[in-house]
C-alpha cells in the first residue's frame, strides 16, 4: 500500500512538473483538478509553521511529490528545448488548449462558493487585467542575455523566480508564463540544458534563480492559503481572470524567440493562419484526462475512508 501510495504522489509531481514546466496552466492547477491542491498546499504551511509532527509528516510528502516533479521537469527540459524553437506556433496552440479548456473545469469544481459570492466577479478583470498588463508592458519579446551576467540581471533573476514560483503554486496563471513575460523562459530553459550537459557557466545564475524560487515559497504559502479559507470565491475568480489574461502572452511568444546570437527571429504572434487545431485539441484532452484522474483518484479515498 505505501509502494502505491509513493507511486501516485510521485505521479502526482510528475505532471505538476509537466504543467510547470511549459507556458499555459500552471502546476497548481494540474493539483486542483488532479484533487490534491490542498494536502500541497497544507503540507508547505506545515512544513513552515507547522509543530515537529506536522513538519515531518509534510517534509515526507513533498519529498515524495518532488521526485515525481524533478523527473518530470527533466525530462520535459530535454524536450522542450529541442522543439520549442522549431515548432512554436503548435506548442503555443497547445497551450491555448490547456488554459481554455481548464478555465470551465475550474468554475466546475469551485461552482458552490463562486454561486454563493457571484457579487466577487470583479476579480476576474482586476486578473485578467493585471496579467495583461504584464504582457503588454512588460519585456515580453526581449529574451535576456544570461551570459556574463550584471549585478542587475542577477537581481531580475531573483525577483522573477520569486514571482514565478508564486504563479506555479497558484491554480491559474503558469510561472512559466511569466517567465515568457519577464524574457526569461527560453534562457532559463536553455540554461539548465546546457548545466545538464556539463556547461557549468549557468550555475551562478541558476542558483540565484533558485533562491528566488525558495523566497517565493515561504513568502505566498500562508497568504494563499489564507486568501482560499477567508476569501475564497474572490480569490478564485481572480485565478480564472489570470489564466484569461495569460492568453495573451502565450499568443505573443513566438515574438520572444532569438537566434543563437540572442537577435529576435522576428517572428509574428499566433495567428488563425498559423494557429494548429489539432494541438489545441491535445491540449483539451490533456486536461479532460487530468479531470477524470482527479475525480477517479476522490472517489477511491472516498471508498477507502
Amino acid at each position: 500500500m505505501k509502494a502505491k501510495q509513493l507511486i501516485m504522489t510521485m505521479i502526482d509531481g510528475f505532471c505538476m512538473a509537466l504543467a510547470d514546466s511549459v507556458p499555459g496552466v500552471s502546476g497548481g492547477t494540474v493539483a486542483f483538478l488532479m484533487g490534491f491542491y490542498d494536502n500541497f498546499i497544507g503540507a508547505l504551511n506545515d512544513l513552515l509553521t507547522g509543530n515537529i509532527e506536522a513538519k515531518k509528516k509534510a517534509l515526507i510528502y513533498l519529498v515524495k511529490l518532488g521526485a515525481g516533479w524533478v523527473i518530470g521537469f527533466l525530462s520535459s527540459v530535454l524536450v522542450l528545448t529541442a522543439v520549442f524553437e522549431s515548432h512554436i506556433y503548435a506548442i503555443s496552440s497547445l497551450f491555448i488548449g490547456f488554459i481554455i479548456f481548464a478555465i470551465p473545469v475550474v468554475i466546475y469544481e469551485e461552482r458552490a462558493c463562486l454561486k454563493e459570492k457571484l457579487w466577487t466577479i470583479f476579480m476576474t478583470l482586476l486578473g485578467a487585467g493585471g496579467v495583461f498588463a504584464l504582457s503588454y508592458f512588460g519585456t515580453a519579446g526581449q529574451a535576456v542575455i544570461l551570459e556574463h551576467a550584471g549585478i542587475g540581471t542577477y537581481l531580475y533573476v531573483f525577483i522573477a523566480g520569486a514571482i514565478a514560483i508564486c504563479a506555479m503554486v497558484l491554480p491559474g496563471i503558469s510561472g512559466s508564463t511569466l517567465l515568457l513575460i519577464f524574457g526569461l523562459y527560453l534562457p532559463i530553459i536553455s540554461a539548465i540544458k546546457e548545466t545538464l550537459h556539463f556547461d557549468l557557466q549557468y550555475i551562478p545564475i541558476l542558483f540565484t534563480f533558485g533562491i528566488g524560487i525558495i523566497t517565493g515559497i515561504v513568502s505566498i504559502v500562508r497568504l494563499i492559503r489564507t486568501a482560499l479559507e477567508k476569501w475564497r470565491a474572490a480569490t478564485v475568480f481572480f485565478i480564472i481572470g489570470m489564466m484569461i489574461g495569460s492568453l495573451y502572452s502565450v499568443v505573443m511568444g513566438a515574438t520572444t524567440l532569438t537566434d543563437a546570437d540572442k537577435n529576435p527571429l522576428g517572428l509574428e504572434p499566433l495567428s488563425f493562419s498559423t494557429f494548429n487545431w489539432i494541438a489545441f485539441i491535445i491540449g483539451g484532452a490533456i486536461i479532460g484526462g487530468l479531470q477524470f484522474a482527479g475525480m477517479s483518484k476522490s472517489s477511491k479515498e472516498a471508498e477507502s475512508a
